[in-house]
């Protein structure tokens, strides 16, 4: 069972589909203050294991805790500890940018003040010019910086991202980063899906490579290169290349 600091448990974990197993075996862990980037190609499961996460699959076989509560048995007290951003964010296009954060806020059962939320859409890079402005003339990045306001005034344990950075330009990535940072010394377990290998490289405390439903390599963070990227490209171009045979 998870541990006091293990906000994420995984251990042996089989998920199928009728007879083909998307996840097989996997064991994961994402401990409290912390920053886990979950690397694969296409059908690796990365998809399959936040769903398990947010309690809309349940396994075969195996243990999966939040905050030491599986997802499948408690749903919706595990979603009340977890901040989610997918890649794709459903937001209201007849609302503003601060009337989105606020409405979706209210809907996890959270308030906060104008300030608040004024000053986490400048963390996330919206410009103020954007803030009252209806989501109907947003670029997909703007959409992004709106759901990351969102995602970090949630106070959770736990948040999933599903690849973050896409739609962002580099300058909005750093930015993205530098408030990860922030996040993860406040406690929180960042369990980060992407195809970004360099983002990832810059604020990952791990990274694990999932190759047809388990990880195949898991790689710390060490000394003040942080990773050895070029060894982690070559990793990752490995793990593709299986999935695509």
């Amino acid at each position: 069972m998870p541990t006091k600091t293990d906000s994420i448990l995984i251990d042996d974990l089989i998920l199928a589909y009728g007879t083909h197993r998307v996840l097989d075996g996997l064991s994961l862990r994402v401990p409290a203050g912390s920053i886990t980037a979950l690397l694969g190609g296409n059908g690796a499961g990365k998809s399959t294991t936040l769903s398990a996460l947010l309690g809309f699959t349940r396994a075969q076989s195996g243990t999966i805790g939040v905050c030491g509560i599986d997802p499948a048995a408690d749903p919706d007290v595990v979603r009340r500890r977890i901040a989610y951003l997918p890649e794709n964010v459903a937001l209201y296009e007849h609302l503003s940018a601060v009337e989105n954060t606020d409405y979706l806020l209210a809907l996890s059962g959270e308030r906060h003040d104008r300030g608040a939320i004024t000053d986490a859409l400048a963390a996330s890079g919206l410009q103020e010019r954007a803030w009252n402005q209806r989501l109907g003339g947003f670029s997909k990045g703007m959409r992004q910086k709106v759901a990351i306001a969102v995602a970090l005034l949630r106070q959770v344990p736990v948040l999933l991202l599903d690849e973050p950075t896409s739609g962002l330009d580099p300058r909005a990535t750093a930015d993205f980063n530098a408030l990860l940072v922030q996040v993860r010394e406040r406690g929180t377990a960042v369990l980060m899906v992407t195809h970004d290998l360099l983002s990832a490289a810059d604020i990952a405390d791990r990274i694990a490579f999932l190759e047809a439903g388990r990880v195949a390599h898991e790689v710390r963070t060490s000394g003040p290169e942080r990773f050895d990227v070029r060894a982690l490209h070559a990793r990752f171009q490995v793990g593709g290349e299986r999935l695509a045979a």
